[in-house]
């Protein structure tokens, strides 16, 4: 049986990739889900409908306050009430930190940590009046270990963390939790574009330069799977996850654990 039917979820960032797979699966298990996003969204909303629940959308841009707050509203008046909260939505820009760009900063910090502070606020009063909620951060494993270039990102994700672990604290003795998923390499298509760029450039196959990528990071030599994310994430909403707060969960093949 479903296990969130009656809840509403807003999945930010759901168009594609690991946001649209969460709003799949949460979907699957009953829940009404609020999208958002600026990839194509009538594919998406699509085929979250496919799962038989009630699909919005709503247009946000997450780097804006007043839109975040006006897109929390139109949930509360279209389904009564957030349950569930997913910050998946997400930039990247790659830069030594002397060449990076103001605005490109101001930009990733905006949409990566900001907008899910700003998300929380607004839905968090509504959770703690119903002494239920679950808000899940989708953070990275830049969350917890650094690379070169990406500055932003980097300290986006370890804020993320943090944030996480403070809403996690002040809600501690109520029925809602907050915690964080911090993916490590996921073929997405921005990363098989890199893929299909090595594997040119070097003159191996599709397969080869996939596996020479992820093991540059990743033990496992395996990318992890929006599914799989997205399966953790359903996890996390339920019952057996009620005293899982303020966690940052690796998703990662082994990355975080050298």
């Amino acid at each position: 049986m479903p296990t969130l039917r009656g809840k509403t979820a807003l999945v930010t960032g759901s168009t594609s990739g690991i946001g649209l797979a969460m709003a799949v699966a949460l979907a699957k298990q009953g829940a009404n889900i609020m999208m958002n996003g600026f990839g194509e969204k009538d594919a998406a909303i699509a085929s979250v409908k496919a799962r038989g629940v009630e699909v919005d959308y709503h247009g946000a841009d997450m780097s804006k306050p007043a839109e975040i707050e006006a897109m929390i509203a139109a949930i509360e008046k279209r389904f009564g009430a957030i349950d569930i909260l997913v910050n998946n939505a997400g930039i990247q820009h790659v830069a030594n930190v002397e060449d990076f760009p103001e605005e490109r900063w101001d930009a990733v910090i905006a949409i990566n940590l900001s907008s899910a502070f700003h998300t929380t606020r607004f839905a968090l009063p509504g959770m703690k009046q119903r002494n239920w909620g679950r808000i899940i951060n989708i953070a990275s494993v830049h969350g917890l270990v650094a690379s070169m270039q990406k500055a932003a990102y980097v300290a986006a994700k370890h804020g993320i963390i943090g944030l996480t672990k403070v809403v996690a604290l002040e809600t501690a003795r109520t029925g809602v939790t907050c915690n964080a998923i911090c993916p490590g390499w996921v073929l997405t298509p921005l990363v098989q574009k890199q893929v299909d760029a090595r594997a040119e450039r070097e003159g191996i196959s599709n397969d080869a330069a996939k596996l020479a990528l992820v093991s540059e990071k990743q033990p496992s030599g395996e990318f992890v799977s929006p599914e799989q994310l997205a399966a953790l994430a359903v996890f996390l909403c339920g019952d057996a996850a009620s005293e899982v707060r303020g966690a940052a969960w690796n998703m990662d093949g082994g990355w975080t654990a050298q």
